[in-house]
């Protein structure tokens, strides 16, 4: 049976994710792997409803958030990156005060920040800066356009500015490890090192392809709703960021499961560009290693659940 497996990179690891299970799995300091394997529910599997298009690319979306923050953590405990700094007073407090509750809301508190930052980052300061254009062109349509090619070039800057980083560059290499391994289980060869290397670094479905359509969906569907009322103009952005992003999701779903529709293979060219560019690097034994393990895990699991 052919299990979907969706992935990201992490700190020195991968996180592998199939329908009931994630798996991440760490090189340590000292060399050896690290994995830990957990439960996942979805609300795709509590009711039809949130199966429907739009509605699964919103959830999907969500849970992306929360489960990428979870294993981002995780990996920054197993590598050792919290010894590196001590913990604010803050920290100690919630710990002490709330153990694991403590550690959930200072999590939450995070991904909070971490979505609201990148909304007024991405969403509302494109906008922002557009509407200094107003007083020569008062087409709001032209100022959607301005905008969108505003929003995508602060995006470009940022991609370039973090790729240069080193220890971005190691998570990009194991994205690239990620991609590898999970192309050479699509193509239902033999999760080795050798084979696995051998497989491309890039994948439709990844999440920088789906931020680029993003970017792209968002200048269409702001379009719809001009308004010269700067507040409103901004409400809108934060509003409708879940639906652009459910949008988004059907376009990178429809372009995979049609890879010879040249329409599919056009809408998937700019993300894989970016891939190519910016996010993923080819990986070393070592990290195709790491990706092995992840996805063995949580394939593990999966076939327990069928055999049940």
């Amino acid at each position: 049976m052919r299990t979907d497996i969706g992935g990201q990179a992490v700190i020195e690891g991968v996180m592998m994710k199939s329908k009931h299970y994630y798996s991440v799995a760490v090189r340590k300091l000292d060399k050896t792997i690290a994995i830990d394997t957990q439960k996942s529910s979805s609300l795709l599997n509590k009711h039809a409803i949130f199966r429907s298009p739009i509605i699964r690319g919103m959830i999907v979306f969500a849970e992306s958030l929360i489960i990428g923050t979870k294993t981002l953590t995780y990996s920054a405990d197993i590598f050792g990156a919290d010894d590196l700094e001590e913990e604010s007073k803050f920290e100690v407090w919630l710990r002490t005060k709330f153990g694991k509750k403590g550690e959930k809301f200072l999590m939450g508190m995070t991904l909070a920040f971490s979505f609201a930052l990148s909304i007024i980052i991405f969403m509302l300061l494109p906008m922002w800066l557009s509407q200094l254009f107003r007083q020569w062109i008062p087409s709001s349509f032209v100022l959607n356009l301005i905008e969108g090619a505003i929003r995508i070039t602060i995006f470009l800057i940022y991609m370039k500015s973090v790729a240069n980083m080193k220890d971005i560059k190691r998570t990009f290499e194991y994205h690239g490890a990620e991609h590898k391994t999970i192309n050479c289980l699509e193509q239902e060869k033999e999760l080795t090192v050798e084979n696995v290397r051998g497989c491309t670094r890039l994948h439709k479905s990844c999440g920088t392809s789906f931020l680029f359509i993003v970017m792209i969906v968002s200048i269409l569907v702001f379009s719809v709703f001009s308004t010269n009322n700067i507040w409103l103009r901004t409400a809108i952005r934060i509003i409708m960021v879940p639906i652009i992003s459910g949008i988004s999701y059907e376009l990178i779903r429809w372009a995979r499961k049609n890879p010879e529709n040249k329409l599919a293979n056009f809408v998937s060219k700019p993300g894989m560009w970016l891939q190519r560019e910016f996010t993923t690097l080819e990986p070393d034994d070592s990290q195709i290693e790491v990706a092995i393990a992840a996805v063995q895990a949580v394939l593990k699991r999966e076939d327990k659940v069928v055999s049940n």
